[in-house]
């Protein structure tokens, strides 16, 4: 049994569709990231950075008791390893998913992501930064649209890195994104679209999906903690 620590945003759906693909038994314990759920102290136990998803394996393999794994990279790649699926055994097939993997965590995700914050929930709009984030993320969608030019998926056969990387597509237009300018990416994307795993993964996400990611307080928690775990000054109110 998997206890999968979730909240349905671009992470927490990378391992969901995991599991749904490999049909692991898991149950989702949903974190909800607005109301500060991830700086409770039996969360930090074993997620340091109070971010989610984490998960706890409870069954590991090797009889030391359970495990458990945060960063969503790192889940996926405890998980493929555990099950021996969606990641190659070879070399250079190895090689390749994990360069597309660390491309999505280091690079898509992060520019993604600050994309949403200054188009969507910065106090102020700055036009600079949002056209920089804007334009980063164009500029991935880019790479990844070369990349799928001739492949059906990322890395080769259907991997890890199909899954890290979906989910952060997903959002495109509040990205200010348009798919047909990827002819290459907009196929994929609809080929993951139409997965059963991936449909039965967004769909247990559902029943939380209703609520605002991010409240006005959550912001305070979000986007205003220190080392200290206090609210910087000036930061979202």
């Amino acid at each position: 049994m998997i206890d999968l620590y979730y909240w349905p945003t671009p992470n927490g759906h990378k391992i969901t569709i995991f599991l749904e693909e490999t049909g692991l038994d898991y149950r989702i314990h949903p974190v909800d990231i607005s109301a500060g759920d991830q700086f409770k102290p039996e969360f930090l136990a074993f997620s340091p950075n109070n971010r989610m998803p984490a998960i706890i394996d409870h069954d590991p393999g090797d009889g030391d008791g359970p495990i458990t794994v945060f960063e969503s990279g790192a889940i996926l790649l405890y998980l493929a390893e555990k099950t021996g699926r969606l990641l190659p055994v070879d070399l250079r097939g190895r090689k390749t998913v994990m360069e597309w993997l660390m491309w999505q965590m280091g690079g898509l995700g992060p520019m993604a992501g600050q994309n949403h914050h200054f188009a969507q929930y910065a106090p102020e709009q700055i036009p600079y930064a949002i056209n920089r984030y804007v334009n980063e993320t164009n500029r991935l969608y880019g790479v990844l649209d070369r990349r799928l030019s001739g492949r059906d998926w990322v890395a080769g056969d259907y991997s890890i890195a199909d899954i890290a990387i979906y989910p952060w597509i997903v959002p495109h237009e509040r990205q200010k994104q348009t798919l047909t300018d990827f002819p290459h990416l907009e196929r994929w994307f609809r080929s993951m679209q139409e997965r059963p795993a991936v449909i039965a993964a967004y769909e247990k996400g559902a029943p939380w999906s209703g609520r605002p990611t991010v409240t006005d307080e959550g912001k305070k928690l979000l986007f205003g903690q220190t080392a200290g775990g206090d609210k910087q000054d000036g930061a979202d109110s």
